[in-house]
């Protein structure tokens, strides 16, 4: 499988997009307030604007506006910041289980924000420190339990080194079945393992954007085609891949 570069930065009229993506993170960072549909992330989410409030709305519940906000995986919401804003998207099994978003104090999203070191109003360049801001959203959400190994080598193949090798091979590369592969993915990390590979893949087709067309960033990342990477972006993250490419014309 190709590697994509993992940072870039998209500058054009007014619009300023910063995009980075390590080992405990992955980043968007918009220098202007925005909105996405509604959407389940199979991720952490930490919503932190840069001096405005971040917005979350459940089907069926009052909107929920705060500093910041951390979201859990897996909920069905629609979410906005009203100011520039960095959001933070940790893979699951990095943050402990809970099932409510967790509301941000001003000072709280401060120090988030100069742990990865942003000082600039319009946010930070593709030079983030996520390692910082990942380490210092643990001691805000807490630590998270140890996974089973083989669970922790299954997810580790499927959404960062090996995305194409097929779930039966992963299965027995650990010593077990696919069926039970399966379930202690779900018992460990409460997502299909299926799923999270969607997560992995959808990470690197962003990677590739916004130089490049969404259909090679589609095959690069190992998607069926064009539809199917904007059916995953629209699901997980509520918004399209058109989102973050420069405009034409």
């Amino acid at each position: 499988m190709i590697r994509s570069p993992r940072a870039w930065a998209l500058e054009q009229n007014d619009r300023r997009i910063v995009f980075a993506s390590g080992t405990e993170a992955t980043m968007f960072a918009e220098s202007r307030p925005f909105s996405v549909s509604q959407h389940q992330l199979p991720a952490w989410k930490a919503v932190l604007p840069i001096g405005g409030h971040a917005q979350l709305l459940q089907p069926g519940r009052p909107m929920v506006a705060a500093s910041g906000l951390i979201v859990p995986p897996q909920l069905a919401h629609a979410c906005a910041a009203t100011s520039p804003y960095i959001a933070l998207f940790i893979d699951p099994w990095l943050l402990p289980s809970g099932p409510e978003p967790i509301r941000l104090g001003a000072g709280e999203v401060r120090r988030l924000l100069a742990a990865l070191g942003t000082t600039d109003s319009h946010g930070p360049d593709t030079g983030v420190d996520l390692t910082a801001g990942y380490a210092e959203l643990r001691t805000l959400a807490g630590h998270p339990a140890p996974l089973d190994p083989r669970v922790a080598h299954a997810v580790h193949l499927c959404t960062s080194l090996d995305p194409d090798m097929p779930i039966t091979s992963i299965a027995d590369e650990v010593g077990l079945s696919a069926p039970r592969l399966r379930a202690l993915v779900r018992q460990d990390v409460g997502i299909a393992l299926t799923r999270l590979r969607r997560w992995g893949r959808l990470r690197t087709a962003i990677a590739d954007l916004p130089d490049s067309t969404a259909a090679l960033a589609a095959a690069t990342a190992g998607f069926a085609d064009q539809a199917h990477l904007t059916r995953t972006a629209r699901d997980f993250i509520g918004r399209t891949p058109a989102s973050l490419q420069r405009a034409e014309g």
